[in-house]
């Protein structure tokens, strides 16, 4: 069986620490067993590998999610990147497809399509393997995982069975998120939440992309993606087969989507800078700032902070921070990227139509930027930590903390550094948009090489 693990979400619920580029999965606000501060993708992907399903596995993600997965778990983690967003079914579609045209599987290959945000134990992936088992001794067209609810939730959507088939369960419908009380009456019909977690052979996909005149060719398909449904792969197909089975799962199962739940896991009531007073009870501050934040006399209260914004509410009432930042995204104000991680600091326009960005930016030893160019901006680094190599129009130097480097318009740049740098960059142009960098060359040894090719005149 292959896994495809699914990575989307638009940073909504846990704002101001998730944004278009840093979705919930990436906050580093769970710990593993050696203590250590780590993402939910961390931690599923360090599962899988303790399951022995790691080199099974890839991961679907839109292209802002690309270099925070890389910064996260390595460069060489298979990536199936969808051309732009368009919901759970198109990027489900082009995995399949990657897995049949690209690695070559069989249309007989079992698939299983779990999200990386979940918060399970180790029990969980082997219920998952069970799902192939499944999936062929029942001839089903898709085998389901359902989790054995603990209480009557209205966050969940329940998969609600019709007869049970031995080990597994044949479905009869779904019920999106019921209030508590059909909730109850659900529980007491042997409903199961849906976790998300579902198996199908690549046949299946197949044939639907087919029948629907889709290519199943993984650079056709590619070419097609904004021709396909965007649309959920619950509503698109689940709601539509007509021979399903689950398998119940019995054990811990929870969804971090939001601050209450995500902030009941975790084991400090405080990350970063700030004070919470000994009246305070069921608190929690998460501060990315330098400024301090004191908590005095509130209870059952969330503060997150970070340079995109600053949340207060009560944890009961957090989920509806989703409904407060609708306005259309704007830059991310702190990524991780494959070299490290950047933060803005500040960014002015200009009533004369100038733009002035400053850019705090850490760079990991061994790690570089890319050799490019801008036709909208200057900049000046000012390198405040570590030491590098620094290249501007071909030309290699030695740089370190100190040096105040000018890159003018239009000039080729790139540095690497030899220990953890950091640089304080100014930006300087008409206007300051990610679309103006034009990247010559990635890896650095590409970039000496290129440095060392004679002038073509």
């Amino acid at each position: 069986m292959r896994l495809v693990l699914l990575s989307g979400g638009s940073g909504k619920r846990l704002w101001p620490l998730s944004n278009e580029a840093r979705s919930k999965q990436f906050l580093r606000v769970l710990k593993d067993r050696n203590g250590r501060k780590v993402s939910m993708v961390q931690r599923i992907w360090d599962q899988l590998s303790k399951n022995d399903l790691v080199d099974k596995s890839i991961i679907a993600t839109s292209l802002s999610q690309v270099e925070m997965i890389t910064s996260q778990l390595g460069s060489d983690i298979p990536i199936v990147i969808e051309p732009q967003k368009r919901d759970t079914f198109p990027a489900i579609a082009l995995a399949a497809i990657y897995l049949y045209s690209v690695q070559g599987c069989s249309p007989e290959e079992v698939v299983g399509i779990l999200p990386v945000d979940s918060l399970v134990e180790d029990p969980f992936f082997q219920r998952i393997k069970d799902l192939e088992s499944a999936l062929v001794r029942s001839s089903a067209e898709l085998a389901l995982m359902g989790v054995t609810p603990t209480f009557p939730s209205s966050k969940y959507g329940y998969i609600v069975p019709k007869e049970a088939s031995g080990e597994w369960l044949t479905v009869d419908h779904f019920k999106e998120k019921p209030d508590e009380e059909d909730a109850k009456k659900l529980i007491d019909n042997q409903a199961l939440w849906n976790c998300g977690v579902f198996a199908f052979k690549l046949e299946y996909i197949l044939n639907i992309l087919t029948n629907k005149g889709f290519p199943i060719q993984y650079d056709e398909l590619i070419n097609h993606y904004h021709d396909l449904p965007k649309n959920s792969f619950d509503y698109e197909i689940l709601e539509n087969a007509k021979q399903m089975v689950v398998l119940p799962y019995e054990g811990a199962w929870k969804d971090l989507g939001t601050w209450n739940t995500l902030t009941e896991e975790m084991e400090d009531n405080m990350i970063g800078k700030g004070i919470i007073s000994n009246d305070v009870e069921h608190s929690h501050i998460i501060n990315e700032l330098d400024i301090p934040i004191t908590l005095i006399g509130i209870s059952n209260v969330i503060v997150a902070a970070s340079p995109d914004g600053i949340l207060v509410s009560d944890k009961d009432a957090s989920p509806r921070v989703k409904n407060f930042v609708n306005e259309p995204p704007r830059r991310p104000m702190y990524e991780e990227r494959r070299w490290g991680w950047y933060r803005v600091l500040e960014h002015t326009k200009y009533k004369e139509g100038n733009e002035v960005l400053t850019k705090r930016i850490g760079i990991k030893s061994g790690k570089n930027l890319s050799y490019q160019i801008h036709f909208k901006r200057s900049e000046f680094w000012t390198i405040t930590k570590g030491e590098g190599v620094f290249v501007l129009n071909d030309q290699l130097s030695h740089v370190r903390a100190g040096n105040v480097i000018h890159i003018p318009l239009a000039a080729r740049h790139a540095i690497k550094a030899t220990t953890d740098m950091e640089i304080i960059e100014v930006q300087s142009g008409s206007e300051l948009i990610e679309e103006d960098i034009h990247r010559i060359e990635l890896d650095w040894d590409e970039i000496e090489q290129h440095c060392k090719k004679p002038l073509m005149l």
